[in-house]
């Protein structure tokens, strides 16, 4: 997978303007530039994983929200995998996936 830093950036941006934060006050807690960090989120610098997993922990965000566009707490988390995995599958094999996802479910 191929990594688009623009849409990482805008998910940045877009978690720190939800949390009411300035460029500014992140950059200081990250003990950034506010140069650099609006780089990063324009998408025109790329960040560390050890930096990614800083300002995810500070924006109260996940890293695979972030990266993937879906957060492990959605409720579509999956849905379209689960969706395509199905629809290439055999006729035959839903009712064995069905229950095997069912005896997962009731646990």
């Amino acid at each position: 997978m191929a990594l688009d830093y623009n849409i990482i950036g805008e998910r940045l941006k877009k978690a720190r303007q939800n949390k009411n934060m300035t460029q500014e006050a992140l950059a200081e807690k990250l003990d950034l530039s506010v140069a650099y960090l609006s780089r990063i989120e324009r998408g025109t610098s790329q960040l560390s994983l050890k930096r990614l997993d800083q300002m995810c922990e500070l924006l109260d965000i996940s890293k695979g929200y972030i990266l993937e566009g879906v957060s492990t707490n959605s409720k579509n988390y999956l849905n379209k995998e689960f969706s395509d995995l199905l629809s290439n599958c055999p006729q035959e094999k839903y009712k064995l996936i069905y229950n095997i996802a069912k005896v997962i479910v009731d646990e």
